[in-house]
């Protein structure tokens, strides 16, 4: 076997998930911001599960892709500025490419099934959210494909979730709709203590 470049080596190093966990931790005190992060983190694991990719980084992605949101909310910086702290820190530019990738606005072209994927996830956790804290229990548990989908016709609600992004992100992927949600659902159902609902 052929020794890697230094270069090689150096530009696909990733943090495992405890090191992503604490740059997390250092960069956001929020916590449902933290909880977001996981929601995401779990459906890309699941994506990852369903896909037959490396769940591990995929859910690194997912727990990194807004830590940098609480300190730089402003679409200028974020998610560019996160992006350029990993870059600094050595860590691979699939990573970082990723990150930028789950905003529109970066103008990153989603050109790889991980960008697809975190895409698609970020605005749909939000929406199962927001469908679960409606619920009298509040629980995740009383979540159900149908009540999103009844919810999801009702422009007003979650008004700030883009449904456009979401529908181009499950058509990037493959998927239906309705298989999206469900994925998403259930990958959040399994953590649903995490989150608090």
């Amino acid at each position: 076997m052929k020794n890697k470049r230094i270069e090689d080596v150096f530009i696909d190093i990733w943090p495992d998930r405890s090191k992503a966990q604490r740059i997390l931790e250092d960069w956001t005190a929020n916590e449902n911001l933290r909880k977001h992060t996981y929601a995401v983190e779990a459906a890309m694991r699941a994506y990852a599960q369903k896909f037959g990719v490396d769940p591990d980084k995929w859910g690194v992605v997912g727990l990194l892709h807004d830590f940098d949101y609480e300190k730089y909310p402003d679409l200028k910086d974020h998610p560019f500025k996160g992006a350029s702290y990993l870059r600094q820190q050595g860590y691979s530019e699939e990573l970082t490419e990723a990150i930028l990738a789950h905003a529109p606005h970066t103008g990153v072209n989603r050109d790889t099934l991980l960008k697809k994927c975190i895409f698609a996830v970020d605005e749909l956790t939000g929406l199962i959210v927001a469908v679960a804290l409606v619920r009298p229990s509040k629980k995740l548990a009383d979540v159900s494909v149908k009540s999103i989908m009844k919810k999801w016709k009702d422009k007003s609600f979650a008004a700030s979730v883009d449904r456009k992004v979401v529908e181009q992100g499950a058509e990037g992927l493959g998927v239906t709709l309705t298989e999206h949600i469900e994925i998403v659902l259930k990958a959040m159902q399994d953590i649903s203590e995490n989150l608090g609902l």
